[in-house]
């Protein structure tokens, strides 16, 4: 009786221990892939500018990827700015994007009233920062997707300029461009300093992940930011470091824009 008793439970442990391990190999196993699907691409615009020198010392430090969305007239105000834009285009990581010659100067209905000239404007920036054709591109003021695969308006403006400004966003893509839009943003003041903290923002994409917020592509995050965000003046190494440091931490992966779409 007492040998029937101790084969039983030896059967028991046997069979809980196979299925402990089963569990635990299916849940090594699929880890990789669930933390790969969590992937955020970091984004800045207007550069080169006060802040962009901050930034890829710290990518450059951190060995992430990540996308300069360049304004042309900004990169051929100095010296600096020139050595600058090179030192991107240097970086394996760091891949640079056309964000406009002139930024429509900040008028975006003017700007997006004349077709042809916003072309105009996204060439010449092509050729003050050394783009070929096709180009990794971001509209100034709209967050607007033209890619092979995906294809979105921004819902920000209101139905009448959605429809006048559509034939730039088809006509800009046709050019050579794919454009990238964005599904969240480190939101800065009229000085440039951050809004959100690095703990808020974490809190904030964290929230986007759990479900709550549908992306332009599942489980992929375009996170904007821009370059005077990162001045001394507002700690910009310091808060970029713990922001890319802080996401790590939490099992994000960070990834290069041109594996976005996948028919690029």
């Amino acid at each position: 009786m007492m040998l029937m008793t101790t084969g039983k439970r030896r059967g028991v442990t046997a069979s809980a221990i196979a299925v402990v391990w089963f569990f635990t190999a299916f849940v090594l196993a699929c880890w990789p892939t669930q933390a790969a699907d969590r992937t955020i691409y970091l984004t800045f615009d207007d550069g080169p500018l006060d802040g962009t020198s901050n930034i890829l010392d710290v990518l450059q430090a951190e060995n992430v990827p990540a996308t300069m969305f360049m304004v042309g007239l900004h990169a051929k105000s100095s010296p600096e700015s020139k050595a600058l834009v090179a030192r991107a285009k240097s970086m394996p990581l760091v891949t640079v994007g056309n964000h406009s010659y002139s930024h429509a100067y900040n008028r975006y209905r003017k700007f997006y009233a004349d077709t042809e000239a916003v072309v105009t404007d996204m060439v010449r920036a092509n050729a003050v920062l050394g783009l070929e054709a096709p180009t990794h591109a971001r509209l100034p003021g709209r967050n607007v997707f033209r890619l092979p695969n995906i294809s979105t308006n921004d819902l920000s403006i209101d139905q009448h300029e959605r429809e006048v400004e559509q034939p730039d966003y088809e006509f800009v893509a046709a050019t050579g461009f794919w454009l990238y839009g964005w599904d969240h943003e480190w939101v800065h003041d009229g000085t440039g300093k951050p809004v959100q903290s690095v703990t808020r923002l974490v809190s904030e994409i964290d929230h986007m992940f759990s479900g709550k917020v549908r992306f332009v592509r599942p489980n992929r995050l375009i996170l904007l930011m821009h370059d005077e965000m990162f001045r001394d003046t507002f700690n910009g190494t310091a808060n970029l470091t713990a922001l890319i440091q802080g996401l790590r931490q939490r099992g994000y992966s960070f990834g290069h824009i041109p594996d976005y779409d996948p028919l690029n």
